[in-house]
């Protein structure tokens, strides 16, 4: 990791800088008596009397007077937060047990009394302390770690502006920004023209495939539901495919007991001929398939299943292929990894998860679809005191109806920002277990004394004991 030298007082001065503008701006509309806000909707202006003046005054002081507090946090933020925690000497974490760390903390309760803006501060540089340094180079953790500083400061704007992502009237720039991002990635996996949603992390993007692909095949269970249909609906998963898929067919009514796992190699990727069997043995036991996940770099060996040939059973058997990319899918954006997806293009949906791989802030998960409008027709509800048809703009920007969400984060900026801006093998002891596909790299350790043995079962008894100790 690149040493990252950031100068804070810089920050704070443009900080002040455009807060006392804005401050400024809005006590000279004070000053006429009303403040014109448009409504959004047909381009009219409200006028704000003397009361809504009077709120947005004390607005306004409440923001004057905390803005010292938010530059001594923003300075805490980046010295403690971010380059003390990069250097590799820094303690990743200073881990304590729940009862000691609580007691390290007298301020958790919630008391009566307000606490002072530097008794604020000491407190967010305690918090800092005491929770873990995911940016710090010896932060390994199985799935994201590291960060980039531009999608960083998306982050942070995205938090300052607090809108929310689902018409074009309340968010006017993310929204063609989300349309950007979006025709890119689709562009990546060759589903062009297609649909795609920003959604609260991958498990959630595997629901929505299972979601709209059932949609797809029954749309009757919308408005009738499950019992509408005639058969038990089944689908596949391989046995080293993620958990999401377990809740999701709980949290969707399809029963975890409806969920059939297919077989893998050696290196944990689906085999093909094996989910075949599956779907033959599904439909005998009366079940009607209709939804397959495959995976594009499982948890724990980063395995990538091999899309031709899973599509190709697939496609002879009519059913829905969702690929699960929240962790391996971002070497469609690498020249030199992106064969291991080869097949992509062919798949209905995938979940890719950019707070992995790429570096963006957690969360940034994308659910994207080859079928334009589905997601739209399976989500949608219509509220009309949203989604209006008459407005004075294009109402298809407005995306809130394709997503199950109401409110929905604005997590677009970081990505956008992010976007513009095998030695273990040497080393006595370590022994790797499979050869990675991706960066998951699974290994033993064994320790000097053990090495040489016999490695029978009291063996191997022992080294996981020691191993699940370090």
């Amino acid at each position: 990791m690149k040493s990252v030298t950031m100068k804070t007082n810089g920050f704070s001065k443009q900080l002040n800088g455009d807060i006392h503008a804005a401050t400024k701006r809005t006590t000279e509309r004070e000053e006429i008596g009303h403040c014109p806000v448009s409504n959004g909707v047909n381009g009219r202006h409200v006028g704000v009397g003397a009361n809504e003046g009077a709120q947005v005054d004390e607005r306004v002081s409440t923001v004057q007077t905390s803005l010292p507090f938010l530059r001594k946090l923003v300075d805490v933020i980046i010295q403690d937060g971010l380059v003390d925690a990069m250097d590799r000497n820094t303690k990743v974490c200073e881990f304590l047990p729940p009862a000691e760390l609580k007691a390290r903390f007298p301020e958790f309760p919630i008391g009566q009394e307000p606490a002072s803006d530097a008794q604020l501060v000491d407190v967010c540089k305690k918090i800092i302390k005491y929770s873990v340094k995911t940016v710090n180079p010896r932060f390994f953790n199985q799935l994201f770690g590291g960060m980039d500083v531009h999608a960083l400061g998306g982050a942070w704007l995205t938090e300052a502006l607090n809108s929310s992502q689902y018409t074009y009237e309340v968010a006017p720039v993310f929204t063609l920004l989300e349309k950007e991002i979006f025709n890119k990635m689709l562009g990546l996996i060759g589903f062009q023209g297609g649909d795609a949603i920003f959604v609260p992390g991958g498990s959630m993007g595997n629901v929505y495939g299972m979601n709209v692909a059932r949609y797809r095949k029954f749309p009757e269970v919308k408005e009738k539901g499950l019992y509408s249909l005639k058969k038990p609906i089944a689908l596949f998963t391989s046995d080293k495919g993620h958990y999401s898929i377990t809740k999701g067919a709980a949290m969707l009514g399809l029963g975890t007991g409806n969920i059939f796992k297919v077989g893998t190699d050696s290196m944990g990727r689906m085999l093909p001929k094996n989910l075949e069997k599956q779907v033959e043995a599904a439909r005998s036991q009366g079940y009607e398939p209709y939804f397959v996940n495959a995976t594009a770099g499982t948890t724990v060996l980063g395995a990538y299943d091999r899309l031709d040939a899973i599509a190709d059973v697939c496609e002879r058997l009519g059913l829905w292929l969702h690929v699960d990319g929240a962790w391996g899918g971002s070497v469609a954006v690498s020249r030199k990894y992106r064969h291991l997806i080869q097949g992509i293009e062919r798949a209905d949906s995938m979940t890719w998860n950019p707070h992995k791989m790429m570096g963006a802030p957690l969360q940034c998960s994308v659910f994207l679809t080859k079928h334009k409008g589905v997601l739209q027709e399976c989500h949608s509800a219509h509220a009309r005191y949203l989604f209006q048809q008459d407005k004075n703009y294009d109402v298809s920007y407005d995306t809130g109806d394709m997503s199950l969400q109401c409110g929905r984060k604005i997590d677009v900026l970081k990505l956008w920002l992010l976007h513009l801006a095998s030695e273990i093998r040497k080393t006595a002891g370590f022994r790797l277990i499979a050869e990675p596909e991706c960066t998951n790299v699974c290994f033993w350790y064994i320790p000097p004394s053990m090495r040489g043995q016999t490695e029978d079962s009291a063996w191997f008894d022992r080294l996981a004991k020691i191993d699940s100790s370090a």
